[in-house]
């Protein structure tokens, strides 16, 4: 485990995955290895990766997606990483919206998550932290590769 930074908050990526169904947006969700809570695919920084390809590493291992990730990242969102001894730690996560285009039948954790396609504002209703449903909310519609 790495050392948090000096200003003691730790920097995370996370993916957004979306598609459209029917003209509206749909946000893919994943549940926590931990606590089952819903959440998006997020993990820490790769050295080998530029944030935005190491949240699409993220989406694939945790939920099976791949597709086209921005650039960019669409905003942060802060929650509270629990580590096994108790302790929390400030994490700031970078959000990189992702519009999947392949679906998996297997990815590497499978069998330690659950995914589900749900509305944006069931799932912006669905996760726990108030910023990352506000992100939710605001993802790009109508957003498309053509």
């Amino acid at each position: 485990m790495s050392k948090p930074p000096a200003d003691k908050s730790l920097r995370q990526i996370a993916a957004l995955p979306w598609r459209l169904r029917g003209g509206k947006v749909e946000v893919l969700l994943v549940t926590s290895r931990e606590t089952k809570r819903w959440v998006i695919a997020k993990g820490n920084l790769m050295v080998d990766l530029s944030d935005h390809l190491a949240a699409a590493q993220e989406a694939y291992e945790e939920a099976g997606v791949q597709g086209d990730i921005s650039p960019t990242a669409m905003g942060t969102y802060i929650y509270d990483k629990r580590f096994k001894d108790g302790r929390a730690v400030p994490c700031v996560v970078d959000v990189y919206p992702l519009e999947v285009l392949i679906q998996l039948g297997s990815w590497p954790e499978l069998h330690q998550r659950t995914r589900q396609w749900m509305s944006a504002e069931e799932a912006a209703n669905s996760v726990d932290e108030p910023d990352l449903a506000a992100l939710i909310r605001r993802l790009p519609v109508g957003r498309s590769r053509h």
